[in-house]
């Protein structure tokens, strides 16, 4: 089997999990087990069925990083439950899914899945800078847009994306991010910062959306090419556009360094991190069917446990 590295943005796939799966999913005891069911399987079915031979589950050690909100104060604000002094604020995350976590972690470690994260950094840090050293071809599992801007033909990073549902999957490739946004992936960074997201509380332009984005950028290149052609009074660029840009000028100062993903964290090699896939053996496996038993895990452990053992 020739490598391949699948990274994922673990978050993402446990709240999917536990969203598309009843919470009627319980262990005797009355907890919740829908997320962990999921995810096991959705890891399953992902590394057979793209040939994933190292993994690594890319974490948030900090959600919502205090480097970015002093950048822009908005940024996932509408997802804080707690604002903690000198620690990652807390999250908005349902009562039954932040009692999965746990074992969650321990199915991961026991199964031998590397799970990796960095302080005052997101998942994304974490995938941006595995996808921009890796030496092999490269699978980003994430439902979050703003990943699209690591694909890279040339350097074998595509995106499976789950927003849809694990039924309709779709490959991101940059055919394909061109064919939907009409921008190239490294331009989608840019592209974000000035169409906003609302989801990450980015306020984007005012009065520049996607299609108006997209043209921009198409026109003048990158965000600097068109601060460039906006401070220029000699270019083509239209009046209403150079207003909408200059009331935007704080924003689009620091919006660039929100947006972008980290590319050069210091993290683990992947053979330190213990990436490569491999069956488990021994007492992590005993201690692994003995836990899908007690927790109602049904055949989710066992699943996984098959995949693995096609290493």
């Amino acid at each position: 089997m020739s490598e391949r590295l699948m990274l994922l943005d673990t978050a993402s796939l446990y709240f999917r999990a536990f969203y598309g799966l009843p919470d009627t999913i319980r262990r005797t005891d009355g907890t919740p087990v829908n997320a962990i069911r999921g995810l096991m399987d959705m890891i399953a079915r992902l590394t057979t069925d793209y040939q994933a031979t190292h993994l690594v589950a890319c974490w948030d050690d900090d959600w919502r990083p205090q480097w970015r909100v002093d950048l822009i104060p908005t940024y996932k604000s509408h997802r804080v439950a707690e604002v903690v002094a000198n620690a990652p604020d807390v999250e908005v995350v349902p009562d039954a899914l932040e009692a999965q976590l746990p074992m969650i972690r321990r199915v991961l470690a026991l199964a031998g899945i590397a799970v990796v994260g960095a302080a005052n950094h997101e998942a994304d840090d974490v995938v941006g800078t595995y996808a921009s050293d890796a030496d092999f071809p490269v699978d980003v599992v994430t439902g979050d847009r703003d990943l699209f801007q690591l694909i890279d033909d040339d350097r074998q990073v595509r995106v499976i994306y789950t927003a849809r549902g694990m039924r309709n999957l779709e490959i991101l490739t940059d055919a394909v991010v061109v064919g939907k946004y009409r921008v190239l992936p490294q331009q989608y960074a840019d592209y974000a910062t000035l169409r906003g997201d609302a989801s990450d509380g980015l306020p984007g332009v005012a009065g520049i959306g996607e299609k108006t984005a997209a043209a921009l950028l198409g026109e003048y290149g990158t965000l600097d090419g068109l601060l460039a052609a906006a401070a220029d009074p000699g270019s083509g660029l239209s009046a209403s556009v150079r207003s909408k840009l200059g009331a935007a000028t704080d924003y689009l100062k620091v919006a660039p360094t929100v947006v972008n993903v980290v590319r050069d964290l210091a993290l683990p090699s992947l053979e330190q991190a213990g990436a490569q896939l491999q069956p488990v053996a021994a007492d992590a496996r005993t201690e692994l069917e003995r836990l899908a038993g007690e927790w109602n895990l049904g055949g989710s452990i066992a699943r996984l446990l098959a995949a693995l053992d096609l290493r």
